[in-house]
């Protein structure tokens, strides 16, 4: 498993996060349907990873099941940036991140996925900054998110080898 301690976050890196995350706000419920209607997008597989989409008739933009998900899983992912950009590190929000790891393993989830939300996170965040959108931005949020995600996938990883032993 990776080291959380170890893992830093450039002051440059966690101040264009927080500058950014304060002007998505305000619009954040917007883009976080956009963000889960970017990663059916790329992946239109991942809607059956969904179990209130599975046999849902309601067009994805309108489905207020999907929208309250977004809304906490992006707000989650925005937030737990900020709060590394502020701590320069992972070690308080390693717990939390392991939880989701071990939840994230026994839905399926592998690296892949993680590089499709990834796209869509990105993607999304450019849509919704615009002109305030930079190279060096991109760079400080797919940092951030690459950090948090690497000790989800580290405690999948783990999961599954403790899978693989008891078979």
């Amino acid at each position: 498993m990776a080291d959380a301690s170890a893992v830093t976050f450039s002051k440059d890196q966690g101040q264009i996060v927080k500058e950014s995350w304060q002007i998505l706000k305000p619009n954040m419920a917007e883009t976080s349907i956009k963000f889960f209607l970017n990663i059916f997008e790329i992946a239109p597989a991942a809607i059956g990873m969904f179990s209130f989409l599975r046999d849902s008739s309601v067009p994805l933009e309108k489905n207020a099941k999907l929208k309250a998900h977004a809304l906490i899983i992006f707000k989650l992912t925005c937030e737990s940036a900020v709060q590394l950009s502020e701590q320069g590190s992972l070690v308080k929000l390693t717990p939390t991140l392991r939880k989701l790891g071990q939840s994230h393993h026994l839905l399926g989830v592998v690296d892949a996925h993680f590089e499709v939300v990834k796209s869509a996170l990105l993607i999304s965040l450019e849509e919704a900054l615009q002109e305030h959108w930079s190279q060096k931005m991109k760079a400080a949020w797919a940092e951030a998110y690459d950090q948090l995600t690497s000790v989800m996938k580290d405690e999948i990883h783990a999961q599954a080898q403790l899978a693989a032993v008891k078979v």
